[in-house]
């Protein structure tokens, strides 16, 4: 059966008219679906008699279900939904410095296909892209507990699993309808692109010319380390990925943000933060410090470990006396499978498989 959030006004107004009713009805009935209000045939919400029942007979709400919820004790929400055949995908809230608001984190694809060796999503490899609509339906989930705890779910990232650019059609289409504000109404500027460095992806997304975010999931300041930390390094070397990434930004006019997860030994010396800070040289672009969250052995067989304090705020500093923009992105979820894949690969293994 066709979901609510699969559908877009024009292709729900083709629904209304096959049925006799007025294709108008379509914008009303997918705003009230995405402010998570009840749809009720009266005067007072301009629906006809009739339609709504054969709205729900013929169109579910939702094709995915809740099938885990994890919350840490700082509030941060992991939710694992299951979708229509049965394979699970994740989405996090994260409650913001500001007690009304929190932001939220949404994968593209079931699994990924990168193999970044630190990451727990890639031990479960790639199954297939994710809908818009089932990209919608993890928005909606996210907002609803958002709305839960008395927040309002201000910005979206979609950085969770999978690689954005490799889906990128569908993740264009799902930003659209965030955006709309007829729609999800989150605004343009609330929504963040996350790659691990898709060159084509980068300029294919500059060409939309939507009015979003870019962030670029570096990791390394060299390609060397960069190819054993990140498989796709070796297609895509570090100073296409970032030409990508000054096209994106000279197009927009904002900073486009460069993530860095410290690895304890293996990228947070003074002598990565040095050849950071050289790379980035006169770029205006922002460096989000990451502090690992460990996954257990990795693919290669290593067990990586976070940073230690002193080293990571150190690599920090050394950052700053270069005149980089630089700051640590809130840990959060400690207690809680926090990082990417890890509530997805627990469950897995607790059901004998998805």
């Amino acid at each position: 059966m066709t979901a609510l959030a699969d559908l877009d006004p024009a292709a729900l107004a083709q629904f209304f008219a096959e049925w006799g009713y007025k294709p108008s009805h379509a914008a009303r009935v997918l705003r009230a679906f995405y402010e998570g209000r009840a749809l009720e045939s009266s005067p007072s919400r301009g629906l006809p008699p009739g339609l709504v029942d054969r709205v729900q007979k013929a169109i579910s709400a939702c094709a995915s279900t809740l099938a885990a919820r994890q919350v840490a004790a700082d509030g941060t929400t992991k939710l694992l939904l299951r979708l229509a055949d049965g394979r699970t995908v994740e989405s996090v809230l994260m409650p913001d410095f500001r007690a009304d608001r929190a932001a939220g984190c949404i994968s593209s694809q079931v699994g990924c296909a990168m193999g970044c060796d630190f990451c727990a999503t890639t031990k479960t490899g790639f199954e297939r892209n994710l809908t818009t609509g089932e990209m919608v339906e993890q928005f909606l989930a996210l907002r609803r507990e958002a709305n839960a705890v008395g927040r309002k779910l201000q910005t979206v990232v979609f950085m969770g699993m999978g690689e954005p650019m490799l889906n990128l059609d569908a993740v264009l289409t799902a930003v659209r309808r965030l955006a709309d504000n007829k729609l999800g109404a989150l605004g343009w500027r609330q929504i963040t692109v996350s790659t691990v460095g898709i060159v084509p992806g980068i300029d294919a997304l500059t060409a939309t010319g939507l009015n979003i975010h870019l962030a670029v999931s570096l990791h390394a300041p060299d390609d060397a380390t960069r190819a054993k930390l990140l498989p796709m390094g070796k297609r895509f070397p570090i100073a296409d990925i970032l030409a990508a990434a000054d096209r994106f930004q000279a197009s927009r006019g904002r900073p486009v943000t460069i993530q860095y997860c410290l690895l304890a030994g293996v990228n947070d010396s003074l002598d990565h933060a040095q050849m950071l800070a050289d790379l980035l040289g006169s770029r205006r672009m922002h460096v989000n410090l990451l502090r690992y969250n460990p996954t257990g052995l990795s693919l290669r067989g290593i067990a990586y470990e976070p940073s230690s304090d002193e080293t990571a705020e150190s690599f920090a500093a050394e950052l700053r006396a270069r005149k980089v923009v630089a700051h640590f992105r809130r840990s959060r979820g400690k207690d809680i499978d926090a990082a990417c894949g890890q509530l997805r690969r627990r469950e897995s293994n607790c059901s004998g498989g998805l």
